[in-house]
């Protein structure tokens, strides 16, 4: 499976909703190459590491910047979080600041290892 048929297989709000989000992500890194990784699409850094992957579900979409330590440092308000990532709807994206604060976290812990 690829990215596109990926987001081919879900409904049509999902499928917008990840579709934007994508945008987002490629116009965040622009140097990554996008791939399939634990069965969800992401962006992998130059240097191999996933910066990070999104998820549909039936009743949410997550962002997942594939590390234990970024969505704890995080202020995510409304949106519910766990370790591992941030969970938000078709009808309530995550605003571009926040994504952005996100991306900008992982890739500095990217660099920094």
């Amino acid at each position: 499976m690829d990215v596109e048929t990926y987001l081919a297989a879900l409904t049509p709000s999902f499928q917008s909703a990840a579709r934007a989000l994508r945008a987002q992500l490629c116009a965040l890194l622009p140097d990554h190459s996008e791939c399939l990784s634990y069965a969800m699409p992401g962006f992998r850094h130059p240097c191999g590491k996933m910066t990070a992957g999104y998820a549909a579900f039936k009743h949410h979409l997550g962002l997942y910047p594939h590390s234990g330590s970024i969505i704890a440092n995080i202020d995510c308000t409304p949106f519910k979080t766990s370790k591992s990532g941030v969970l938000f709807t078709p009808t309530t994206p995550l605003p571009p600041d926040l994504l952005a604060k996100i991306i900008h976290a992982r890739l500095a812990e990217i660099t920094r290892r």
